[in-house]
């Protein structure tokens, strides 16, 4: 059947953001003229990948608008559509421009400022100006599919909606709405005022997209609305080339994180070094914790047993996730953090369901992560930042093979019925040509 048109709106196509990596993944296999992209000149970078798309528009000064005296800060992008050549692209921004960015400054001390007084949410709009309402003419979309995640954007593709009046998707990445005017002055009026603005655009929206079966509940209850899911699928074939198949444990066991350090998954990490320490102890056992990440925590010299990794070429990461035998997804357990992650799903989690190795999550029951595999039982779990029910979960896990095949078998099962992306790109075409067709 023929594709349908599809225009994308605040959403470029790129590899490092989760909502890069999910769009590009679900558009798999779609004509590359039949797609259109328009977002802010910042967002479209070297990481854009011109072979999915290549029609994009760049919203610049004639779109975005700033108020005084903040428009002498900006930088000033061109508007315009823009063609990419491998990762380069013309008519980025204006070099006389680029002085006046401040980066630093703004980041340090203009930001916080704006976000606490909530002036963040009205220095800047976005307009449809003459040259980009003839540039949505001449495209002519069949369907409009959305990201965003600001009020502007909000706003923006309201404005998109109401001139185009096309079927429109609408793909909800993580549960910003929760985390918009929670500090600061007037945070209840902002609260209330883009709460009811995003509803708006929920009512114009044909078809609502989240990213995991528990946002998809909590939405439905919040906003009244049917979700349905779309994770960020894999390339099954890819991530099945160092399967794990033998669940006997290697004589020196290694527990792998693959991943980011930091400020509140430092304290996971710390606490999984610590009960793999007590197992060690306990069991007579030499289990290695490998990290693998761009640098290694500042605590490692402190145990023996945990070494760090510097991150393998992309190519290698089946083999070495197959070759672990216990891999681990550790959450930030502050309050802060999950409110932020609570609806989301790692990316990471349905490569490693793919990759055969019995699979631990140590992250706070309310999130969806938790939640999907309680509901499946695709992975070892633990909800508290415990060492020693970490401990008792990973005893288990290394005296009873029956226990951890049974984790890694149904993880590869699922991952094959509802992570490849043959699959879910297919249902996803089929979302967009049946919305496409209800004109």
């Amino acid at each position: 059947m023929q594709l349908p048109k599809v225009l994308i709106l605040n959403q470029p196509f790129v590899t490092n953001t989760g909502g890069g990596i999910t769009m590009s993944n679900l558009f798999s296999g779609w004509d590359n003229d039949k797609l259109a992209v328009t977002c802010l000149g910042y967002l479209l970078t070297k990481d854009i990948d011109p072979e999915i798309c290549n029609n994009y528009y760049q919203l610049g000064s004639e779109e975005r608008k700033w108020s005084f005296p903040f428009n002498l800060l900006s930088r000033k992008y061109s508007s315009g559509p823009i063609k990419f050549n491998d990762v380069s692209k013309n008519k980025v921004v204006d070099e006389s421009s680029k002085s006046k960015s401040r980066v630093g400054f703004l980041n340090k001390y203009m930001n916080p400022i704006l976000e606490y007084t909530g002036l963040v949410h009205i220095i800047t709009k976005i307009i449809l100006s003459e040259k980009f309402r003839n540039w949505l003419d001449e495209y002519n979309p069949d369907v409009v599919y959305a990201q965003c995640s600001s009020r502007a954007s909000i706003l923006f593709c309201i404005a998109v909606q109401n001139y185009l009046k096309k079927p429109f998707i609408f793909h909800m990445m993580d549960d910003w709405p929760s985390l918009i005017g929670v500090k600061g002055l007037m945070k209840k009026s902002w609260q209330r005022r883009i709460d009811s603005e995003f509803r708006t655009l929920l009512n114009v929206t044909d078809i609502h997209l989240g990213i995991s079966d528990y946002m998809s509940e909590a939405y439905q209850e919040r906003y009244g609305k049917d979700f349905a899911t779309f994770h960020n699928p894999i390339d099954l074939e890819f991530w099945q080339k160092g399967q794990k198949k033998n669940y006997d444990l290697s004589q020196n066991p290694t527990i792998l994180y693959a991943g980011r350090i930091g400020l509140g998954i430092d304290s996971a990490l710390k606490s999984i070094a610590e009960a793999i320490s007590n197992v060690n102890n306990e069991l007579h056992m030499s289990i290695k914790f490998m990290i693998q990440a761009q640098s290694a925590p500042s605590w490692i010299k402190n145990y023996n047993h945990v070494e760090h990794k510097t991150f393998v070429p992309y190519e290698q990461l089946p083999y070495e996730f197959g070759s672990a035998d216990f891999l681990i997804l550790p959450y930030d357990f502050s309050p802060e953090s999950l409110a932020y992650i609570k609806y989301s799903m790692p990316t990471k989690a349905s490569e490693y369901m793919a990759s055969g190795a019995p699979i631990i999550i140590y992250a706070p029951k309310e999130t969806a992560l938790v939640q999907y595999a309680e509901n499946n039982s695709w992975a070892s779990i633990v909800t508290q930042q415990d060492e020693s029910a970490l401990t008792i979960e990973l005893k288990k896990l290394v005296l009873d093979k029956d226990y951890r095949e049974s984790l890694a078998t149904t993880a590869k099962k699922l991952a094959e019925e509802r992570h490849d992306t043959k699959v879910v790109a297919q249902n996803f075409q089929e979302i967009i040509i049946k919305a496409a067709q209800s004109i």
